[in-house]
């Protein structure tokens, strides 16, 4: 059975610049360009949800240039797909997970825009890791938590695993991880969810990406026996 949940985190755009002897920013503009066709790939293989590690907080602290380039590839894509009339054909829903905040403000608009219009659309759904830290998702979880035990709503006897859970910036977990660029690491990428995910690693960067190298993703992660620790 094909996974429900697929986690991607997208490496390798700097690197393809650099193999293919261009500027910067056209890896990044290839990788943006290969995100629509991984998503309708996805969806063939009945896959129902995506989450895409596109830009970590981490990636923020780039340089000044290549992050004001980040910015204008995000701001296109979600006007772009504000506009995009298959989104609803498709019953696409979009979700943006992470430090929203530390976005210029255009792009934060155009992303509760496009979240609120596709809130109802159930057969695909993309969550979009922007500004995103897994560790920061955690501490944001347990700092809530520690907020109501000091109001006294709960004591830590009450804590639970689903209480922190459903605090998370995402409370889904992913069935599948792919990663591409040849790295053997999560990357702070979704720490608490992973926790019984598969792993598949890939040596292509991710611009590389074809359906035949997704199709051998999934075709992995069926042949695996997911005990889960049982």
């Amino acid at each position: 059975m094909a996974p429900g949940h697929v986690a991607i985190i997208l490496d390798g755009n700097r690197r393809y610049s650099a193999k293919k002897g261009v500027p910067l920013i056209k890896g990044h503009q290839e990788g943006a360009r290969k995100i629509g066709d991984v998503l309708k790939w996805l969806r063939e293989l009945g896959v129902s949800q995506a989450t895409l590690y596109t830009l970590s907080t981490e990636n923020l602290r780039r340089n000044p240039g290549e992050v004001a380039a980040l910015m204008e590839i995000i701001r296109q894509a979600v006007e772009k797909a504000k506009g995009d009339r298959r989104i609803e054909q498709e019953q696409t829903r979009f979700r943006f997970i992470g430090r929203l905040d530390l976005l210029p403000a255009d792009i934060r608009q155009g992303m509760e825009q496009l979240m609120k219009k596709t809130k109802d659309f159930g057969k695909f759904t993309v969550n979009f890791a922007v500004a995103y830290g897994s560790r920061d998702e955690i501490t944001s979880a347990a700092r809530q938590i520690a907020k109501d035990a000091a109001a006294g709503k709960l004591s830590p006897e009450q804590v639970t695993e689903q209480m922190l859970t459903e605090r998370l910036y995402l409370p889904d977990e992913p069935d599948l991880l792919i990663r591409p660029g040849g790295e053997r690491r999560l990357s702070n990428f979704l720490l608490w969810q992973l926790s019984y995910t598969e792993l598949v690693f890939l040596d292509k960067l991710w611009p590389e990406l074809t359906k035949e190298d997704i199709e051998a993703c999934i075709s992995e992660y069926e042949r695996r026996e997911r005990r889960k620790g049982k």
